[in-house]
C-alpha cells in the first residue's frame, strides 16, 4: 500500500475512529487502526467488537492495499506531523514508512487479514433524520441514562420508531427523559442503543451539517451513517422497563415557569449543597410564585420568583442536580410542570407541543 493524504483530513478521521479502540484487548490487532486504500479513498476503521467506527477520506492512491497501524501511537504521531500532507508506504514485510515534510519514521504494522471487524448489517429497517434534529434528541435524552452497570439495560436509550415519529427514552430509576420528533418510516422498530454510541454519533454532527443521518437496524445491531462516517454498534439485549406505567395520568397542580428564572434560583440555592451535604431542595408551588428553600451545615437559603400556578398548593423535595438536568435540557423559554402530589413523579413539559417529557422523582423529607 502506498498513499498520500492530507494531514488535517487524516487527523480529523483518526480523532473520531480511535474512540472505538479498546482500552485493553486480548486480540492485539484490535489495538490498531485498520486502513484500506482503494479507488481514491482511504478507509479507516477501529473497533472493540461492541462499537465500530469507520471514516472514508480522499487520498492519492499510488498502490492499493490494506494494513493495520498501531492505533494510539499512530494517532498521536499524526497530530504532530509538520507537513500539509503525509505519505504512507507499506512494504511486504509489514513496515510502514511515514513521511511528512522533513519528518520521516517507520512503524511496524500488522497483517490486515488478521483484523477482526464487526459483520455488515442486513437491515430490517432504515430511516433518515436531519442532523440537528438527531443531535438535539440525543442531547435532550441521554443525560438520564444510568451511569453504572448495575442494570445494564438502563445504560442505553430505547429507540422507538412508529409510523410518524421517532422517540428516544432514557431512565436511571430517579428520572426519565423522553424526546420525540416527527419522521416517516415504513416499519416500526424498538431497540436499545448504548449511550456511548448515541453520544459518539452526536459528537460527529456539526451544527452546519446538511447531510442526513441514516439509521439502519436489525435485532442485534444498529448503524448510523453521516458525512463520511459510519458507526456500527451492538444493541443492548433485554426488555426495557415499561416507562409508560410510571408517568402520572393527571395532575393536581399545574405551573408555567420561566426556565431561566428557575435555573438561576436553583443554582443559587445549590451553592450550599456539596457531595458530602446532599440535602434536598424544598420547593413550594403556591399562587403566583415558586419558593425555593435549602438548608445544610453550610447555611440556609430562601429564594423565590413569580410563576403562574393553578390547582393545589404543594411543597416537594428535589435532588437539585436531577431537576437542573431536566430544565437545562428543555432548552425552551418556558416549561410546564404537572404535579400530582408531594410524593408523585413531577412532569416537566413544553408549554406547547410534545417534543419532550421529563419525569423527576421527588425526595422524601426526613420528617415525613
Amino acid at each position: 500500500m502506498r498513499i498520500i493524504v492530507d494531514t488535517n483530513a487524516l487527523n480529523a478521521a483518526l480523532s473520531i475512529v480511535t474512540k472505538a479502540l479498546p482500552v485493553r484487548s486480548t486480540i492485539s490487532v484490535l489495538e490498531g487502526v485498520y486502513m484500506k486504500a482503494e479507488q481514491r479513498r482511504l478507509l479507516l476503521r477501529c473497533t472493540d467488537l461492541n462499537i465500530q467506527i469507520e471514516a472514508s477520506i480522499d487520498a492519492l492512491i499510488e498502490k492499493e492495499g490494506a494494513t493495520v497501524l498501531p492505533g494510539r501511537l499512530f494517532s498521536e504521531m499524526a497530530k504532530r506531523l509538520p507537513g500539509e500532507s503525509v505519505s504512507i508506504d507499506v512494504n511486504k514485510k509489514n513496515t510502514a514508512e511515514i513521511i511528512s515534510g522533513a519528518y520521516r519514521t517507520t512503524l511496524q504494522c500488522e497483517d490486515a487479514g488478521d483484523y477482526h471487524a464487526m459483520n455488515e448489517v442486513e437491515s430490517d429497517t432504515s430511516i433518515k433524520i436531519e442532523p440537528n434534529d438527531f443531535k438535539s434528541m440525543v442531547r435532550g435524552c441521554i443525560f438520564a441514562a444510568a451511569q453504572d452497570d448495575t442494570k445494564p439495560i438502563l445504560t442505553g436509550a430505547l429507540m422507538e420508531l412508529g409510523s410518524n415519529s421517532l422517540r428516544l427514552i432514557a431512565l436511571d430509576g430517579y428520572r426519565l427523559a423522553i424526546v420525540e420528533r416527527p419522521i416517516t418510516a415504513v416499519k416500526d422498530i424498538r431497540i436499545i442503543v448504548p449511550s456511548k454510541t448515541m453520544t459518539e454519533v452526536s459528537h460527529l454532527l456539526a451544527n452546519d451539517d446538511e447531510e442526513d443521518v441514516h439509521i439502519s437496524a436489525n435485532r442485534r445491531y444498529v448503524v448510523f451513517t453521516t458525512a463520511g462516517y459510519t458507526i456500527m454498534s451492538r444493541l443492548i439485549e433485554g426488555e426495557f422497563l415499561n416507562y409508560r406505567n410510571v408517568i402520572p395520568a393527571g395532575s393536581r397542580t399545574r405551573v408555567t415557569i420561566d426556565t431561566k428564572d428557575f435555573i438561576s434560583t436553583i443554582e443559587r440555592a445549590s451553592l450550599i449543597i456539596t457531595e458530602r451535604l446532599k440535602n434536598p431542595l424544598r420547593i413550594s408551588f403556591t399562587e403566583g410564585k415558586v419558593v425555593v428553600r435549602c438548608q445544610t451545615n453550610l447555611g440556609r437559603v430562601v429564594d423565590e420568583f413569580s410563576a403562574a400556578c393553578e390547582g393545589d398548593e404543594v411543597e416537594i423535595g428535589f435532588n437539585n442536580r436531577y431537576l437542573l438536568d431536566a430544565l437545562r435540557n428543555a432548552r425552551t423559554e418556558q416549561v410546564r410542570m404537572e404535579i400530582s402530589g408531594p410524593l408523585s413523579p413531577v412532569k416537566v413539559l413544553p408549554v406547547e407541543g410534545n417534543d419532550f417529557l421529563y419525569l423527576v422523582l421527588p425526595v422524601r423529607f426526613k420528617n415525613d
